[in-house]
């Protein structure tokens, strides 16, 4: 499988990309865009195994993250969706495939998707949301659903620490763990390649921690009252939801998507959590590429 890695110019920075596959394709390549925000590719490097159908497949680094320019001394003001919006058109336009293309995004990376697919920009032919919430106050009373849900001593622990703003102690990030091993990824221990995603947040944390906070379920940053709920009408390409039955994106943070985008179908896994992609690969990778093959051959 030919494999090409490269940067994309965008501004005075630059974005690290990899496609598997070969662009010169019938089919339109396929975009993963990783969540966060703040993760890296890593996580979602899964989603190659598309390419095996003769579909390429592009993953990047978001700027700030991964083999990306990194800017630690950048505050909320300059981490915005608009500035994520810009660097996927600029690499649209970089790699030559403006005319047709999909995109996947995972997580954050679905809720930049929407954004993106809302505006109809030129050439989107399908969209795959996964994992993904339509609103962020209802992604926060679900986690804190949940979070009532984690044995008591966990709970207490949590609170605890936020109060006291201690979210970077080793007890506060192992009672965070059992949170995750419930609904982030329930493959213990964690992949390799989701490993890798964690370690680099915990290595440079300045976009998860800006735009999103310390972790899952203490969401502080600036995307806390996003919402993209009032205006999916818009999106008009074929569009996948895919979710977990025990995932931090719950029915009810998807349901939105589902109601509101006029070509749309949902799937759910039920042996999974945040991370169909790894929790339940095979199944995955054959209901993303059915999905494609069916709606952008």
């Amino acid at each position: 499988m030919k494999i090409t890695e490269g940067f994309a110019p965008y501004g005075e920075y630059r974005t690290w990309y990899r496609v598997t596959g070969d662009l010169s394709s019938p089919k339109p390549p396929l975009i993963v865009a990783h969540g966060g925000p703040g993760c890296t590719h890593d996580y979602v490097d899964s989603f190659k195994a598309i390419a095996a159908t003769g579909r390429a497949v592009i993953h990047y680094d978001q700027v700030g993250n991964g083999q990306s320019t990194h800017l630690p001394e950048k505050g909320g003001d300059f981490w915005t969706v608009a500035f994520f919006k810009a660097e996927l058109h600029n690499l649209i336009d970089h790699l030559g495939i403006r005319d047709a293309y999909c995109l996947l995004g995972q997580s954050w990376g679905g809720m930049l998707g929407a954004e993106f697919a809302v505006d109809r920009p030129a050439g989107l032919k399908a969209l795959v949301i996964a994992n993904s919430p339509a609103a962020m106050h209802t992604w926060i009373s679900e986690a804190n659903r949940l979070r009532r849900e984690l044995p008591q001593d966990v709970q207490e622990t949590l609170l605890k620490h936020e109060h006291a703003e201690t979210t970077d102690s080793a007890e506060y990030a192992a009672a965070t763990d059992v949170f995750n091993q419930r609904h982030v990824c329930r493959i213990v221990p964690m992949p390799p390649e989701v490993q890798r995603t964690f370690d680099a947040i915990a290595g440079d944390p300045t976009v998860y921690h800006t735009m999103n906070g310390p972790n899952e379920f203490h969401v502080i940053g600036t995307m806390k009252d996003w919402s993209i709920v009032g205006r999916l009408s818009t999106i008009s390409v074929p569009t996948l939801l895919i979710s977990g039955r025990f995932d931090e994106a719950t029915e009810a943070c998807v349901q939105p998507y589902a109601d509101e985008i006029p070509d749309v179908r949902w799937t759910i896994f039920e042996q999974s959590s945040h991370m169909p992609h790894v929790e339940e690969r095979e199944d995955c990778m054959a209901v993303v590429g059915a999905f494609l093959e069916e709606t952008a051959a």
